[in-house]
C-alpha cells in the first residue's frame, strides 16, 4: 500500500499520525494492501482554485476528493482490488478555524477531514439522509477506533 502524504501548506502537521490514520482506516475498512491514495495539504489560495476549478463554489474548503479507480470498500472474505483510490487535498488553515470552533485541536479537525475524504473516494456520500447517517456513523466508528488505538500506542 502506497500512501503518499505531501505539505504544501505552511501549516506543521504531523504526517505520521496521518499515516497511521489511513493505514488504520484502510485496513478497517478492507481495501487492497496494494491501493494507493494521495493526501496533499495546502494553503486557501491553492483550495479555493480547487474549490472553484472543481465545484464551482467560491472560498477555500475544508477537505476535497478526487476519486480515481471508483473502488468501495471490501469485507474481510473479499477485500476491495488493488488501484488507485485517488487524492484526499485539506486545508490545514480551514481546517484550524473549524478546530477551534469544534474546541478540539487542529490535529483532531485534520484526522475527522482525512477519515471524511478517504470515505468520499470510497463512494459514501451524504447529500441526503440515509446516506448522511451511514457516512457519519462509519466516520465516527473509525475515527474512536483510531483514536483507541492511538491511546494504546502512547501507553
Amino acid at each position: 500500500m502506497t500512501i503518499e502524504i505531501n505539505n504544501e501548506s505552511d501549516h506543521q502537521i504531523d504526517e505520521q499520525v496521518l499515516l497511521r490514520l489511513m493505514e488504520y482506516n484502510l485496513q478497517e475498512l478492507h481495501v487492497s494492501p496494494d491501493a494507493d491514495v494521495a493526501i496533499v495539504l495546502v494553503d486557501e489560495g491553492a483550495m479555493e482554485a480547487l474549490h472553484v476549478q472543481w465545484m464551482d463554489e467560491p472560498g477555500p474548503t475544508d477537505v476535497l476528493s478526487f476519486p480515481m479507480d471508483e473502488l468501495r470498500p471490501g469485507s474481510e472474505d473479499a477485500p476491495t482490488p488493488a488501484g488507485l483510490l485517488g487524492d484526499i487535498v485539506l486545508c490545514p488553515a480551514v481546517a484550524e478555524t473549524q478546530a477551534v470552533a469544534a474546541k478540539h485541536s487542529t490535529q483532531d479537525e485534520l484526522i475527522l477531514l482525512t477519515t471524511h475524504g478517504l470515505l468520499h473516494l470510497l463512494g459514501f456520500d451524504h447529500a441526503e439522509p440515509d446516506e448522511e447517517r451511514e457516512m457519519f456513523g462509519l466516520q465516527r466508528e473509525l475515527i474512536d477506533g483510531f483514536q483507541a488505538v492511538e491511546r494504546q500506542r502512547r501507553a
